[in-house]
């Protein structure tokens, strides 16, 4: 009964997420990106004036309330801990290829579900990628890979993460001028500020309640056999298709989508990259965001390197583009793999001693 009504909970949180996903489109988002991790980080992290790219630049407040609303849902339940020190440096420079990898795709593991449900096969290549990076990271799952223990730690050490969220819609709605805001691209397109904020709370509240969790998915599969958290992103892809093809935002294809490039091994390795970084990480980006709101201080950790991922592929010419990647992005993806290998390796082995 109790595997019957998690995977019911998955499917449930999964079909609204999508359908949110796809409504908030509607609502002004750029398209197929209702909800995208990495790329949400990257505008507000331009937007604070960390990089200078002008095109994607906007606090996005989806990001505020996915923590918000998995603080309040997480205390409201009793699962809210504090507790952290598992390794934070490790976590902050894995947190930065996530993001490294995520932006040679063109967006996060749950933008790449998004995507497909708005007919880009491009995603094809991205998801055998992915696919592959966390195969590559349960293999160091079953040899003993960890990053060994967390420790409580005080209540304010946890409540600090939701205090910047707080401290970041207000700087969106004030609007002062040191704050910048993209004029025109992806970063001028979206939802108001309120509607993206209550989207934010709904969604983060249902990852919380369902353990929604993109890697978990492959990871869970490949190491025990169990597909539960499969379920779950194929109830996002279904939710958002539903709501793309009743509102005529389907378009099949690999040419002419939005915010994607068709570099089929760069999709394909920038994923693998994501992918297996966050079988090192414990979950995917959307999951670490949720950790962080339960209270987990290593997540919040590895949401800085996300954001500090962002500046960097922007500041170095990291990040692809709708022209494909660029020879920087490349390079950075292969170094991205050489340390994820070594971080890997040498914690698989002391897990070993």
């Amino acid at each position: 009964m109790k595997g019957f009504h998690e995977k019911r909970t998955l499917i449930i949180s999964g079909l609204i997420i999508g359908a949110i996903a796809g409504f908030l489109v509607l609502a002004g988002n750029p398209a197929n990106m209702g909800f995208c991790i990495a790329c949400f980080i990257r505008d507000t992290v331009g937007s604070l004036g960390l990089h200078r790219a002008a095109p994607v630049q906007y606090i996005r407040p989806e990001v505020i309330g996915l923590i918000l609303g998995a603080y309040a849902l997480s205390i409201i339940r009793g699962e809210h801990q504090s507790k952290g020190g598992s390794s934070p440096i490790i976590r902050f420079i894995l947190g930065f290829f996530v993001m490294i990898g995520s932006l040679m795709f063109l967006g996060c593991p749950l933008r790449m579900i998004l995507r497909l449900g708005g007919g880009d096969l491009n995603v094809i290549f991205g998801i055998l990628g992915f696919a592959g990076g966390v195969g590559i990271g349960t293999i160091f799952l079953k040899r003993g890979y960890s990053l060994q223990r967390t420790y409580a730690l005080s209540k304010l050490e946890s409540a600090m993460m939701p205090a910047i969220q707080v401290a970041l819609l207000i700087l969106l709605v004030a609007a002062p001028a040191f704050i910048l805001f993209s004029q025109k691209g992806p970063g001028s397109m979206h939802a108001p500020w309120f509607i993206s904020l209550v989207a934010g709370l709904v969604v983060g509240g249902l990852a919380q309640l369902s353990r929604l969790c993109t890697v978990g998915g492959f990871r869970d599969l490949f190491l025990f056999k169990k597909s539960i958290l499969i379920f779950g992103y194929l109830a996002v892809l279904i939710g958002v298709f539903v709501v793309n093809i009743s509102f005529g935002n389907f378009h099949l294809g690999f040419e002419n989508q939005p915010i994607a490039h068709t570099d089929g091994l760069w999709n394909f390795l920038g994923m693998a990259l994501a992918g297996f970084c966050s079988v090192l990480l414990g979950g995917c980006p959307l999951r670490q965001l949720i950790m962080t709101g339960e209270g987990n201080s290593d997540s919040a950790v590895t949401v800085l390197g996300l954001a500090a991922g962002a500046a960097f592929a922007h500041n170095f010419g990291l990040a692809a583009s709708g022209a494909g990647p660029t020879l920087n992005g490349q390079i950075a993806v292969g170094v991205g793999f050489i340390v994820a290998l070594i971080i890997a390796i040498f914690n698989t082995k002391r897990a070993d001693a």
